[in-house]
């Protein structure tokens, strides 16, 4: 597995990974690739959906 971190962006995981919620339950990323939400305001968390853009959010890409 690898993680990227995108400056002023998500998270993107690449390959072999497992999510889990809070709980302990998987949740199923659908791919092999994903992107994780780090500004908070994704309309479909844990998953990136671009809105960080709308947002300005800033955040350190290493």
């Amino acid at each position: 597995m690898s993680v990227t971190l995108y400056e002023d962006g998500p998270l993107l995981l690449r390959g072999d990974f497992v999510i889990q919620g809070q709980d302990g339950e998987p949740i199923d990323p659908g791919r092999a690739t994903v992107a994780l939400c780090r500004c908070g305001k994704s309309g479909l968390k844990p998953f990136c959906d671009g809105t960080h853009k709308l947002v300005n959010f800033s955040a350190p890409g290493n």
